[in-house]
C-alpha cells in the first residue's frame, strides 16, 4: 500500500535524517527499520483463527480457536499484522512505558498492513475508535498509545476517528489473568462518553496488542447496545 507522507513530516526528516528504531543506523528517508531489524519482525502469516488472529503452527488452511469457538462475541472480527515479541515487542514497550511517541510511525504502518485484508476493503464509513485510557493511566503515561495509532492510520488513509468510549474504572492489571478473569475484570470498566453518537455506526476498533481479545470485546459490546451496527478491530501485534 503508497502512503502519502505529510510535507512537515518529509522537511523535518531531510533536516533530521531518520535513524533505524531498532539499532539506530542511518536510515533512508521514510523507512523506520534497516534490512537487518527488518528481519527481526515476524508477520502473522500462515493458518491463524480468522476471528482474533490466534496463530497455528499446524497444517490447517483455517480453524476457529476454543476461545471464539466457545465464547459468544461481541466483535466480528479483530485483525493482528505481528507477533508479539522480539524486536516488536520492545517497540511496543518503549512507545508505551519508555514515551517514545515517535515509534507511533513504524508501529502505525504495521498496523496499515491491516487493510490488506479484504474483510477491511470497503472502508469509507468505518469510524476508528481508539481504546480509551483510564484517566489515572493517562497521566501516567502522558499520551493514549492507542489513540496515537489510530490518530496516525486516520491521517494516512483518510478515515474518520471518533472517540466514542471512556474507560470509567480504573481496572487491576490484568497480566496474570486468564480470558475469563479478564472479562470479569473488566465488566463496566468501559461506557460511552456523554452525547456520544454511535447509532447505526461502524467501528474499528485500535489497539496497540490483542492478548485475549477481553478489552476489545468489552469496548465492542458498549458500543453494539449504545446502537452501532459493527465492532472490528485492528491490533499491532498479537500476545
Amino acid at each position: 500500500m503508497s502512503l502519502l507522507r505529510p510535507p512537515l513530516t518529509a522537511l523535518v526528516d531531510l533536516v533530521y535524517p531518520p535513524h533505524c528504531a531498532g539499532c539506530g543506523v542511518r536510515q533512508p528517508v521514510g523507512q523506520w527499520l534497516c534490512a537487518t531489524c527488518e528481519s527481526r519482525v515476524r508477520r502473522l502469516h500462515g493458518p491463524k483463527c480468522p476471528i482474533c488472529s490466534r496463530p497455528f503452527g499446524g497444517a490447517l488452511e483455517a480453524f476457529l480457536c476454543p476461545n471464539c469457538r466457545n465464547e459468544a462475541l461481541h466483535l466480528d472480527f479483530a485483525l493482528s499484522v505481528m507477533r508479539s515479541d522480539g524486536l516488536v515487542r520492545e517497540l511496543i514497550h518503549r512507545f508505551k512505558y519508555g514515551r517514545e511517541f515517535h515509534l507511533r510511525r513504524v508501529l502505525g504502518d504495521w498496523l496499515a498492513e491491516a487493510f490488506s485484508d479484504q474483510r477491511l476493503a470497503a472502508t469509507a464509513d468505518v469510524c476508528l475508535a481508539p481504546v480509551p485510557l483510564h484517566p489515572a493511566r493517562l497521566r501516567e503515561r502522558r499520551f493514549n498509545q492507542s489513540e496515537a495509532l489510530a490518530c496516525w492510520i486516520g491521517r494516512r488513509l483518510g478515515l474518520r476517528v471518533e472517540r466514542p468510549l471512556r474507560r470509567r474504572r480504573h481496572t487491576v492489571t490484568q497480566t496474570h489473568f486468564d480470558r475469563r478473569q479478564r472479562m470479569r475484570n473488566l465488566r463496566g470498566a468501559f461506557a460511552l462518553r456523554h452525547n456520544a453518537d454511535v447509532n447505526d455506526k461502524s467501528f474499528l476498533l485500535v489497539d496497540d496488542v490483542l492478548t485475549t481479545g477481553s478489552t476489545l470485546d468489552e469496548c465492542a459490546r458498549v458500543l453494539l447496545e449504545g446502537g452501532a451496527c459493527s465492532v472490528r478491530a485492528i491490533t499491532v501485534a498479537r500476545g
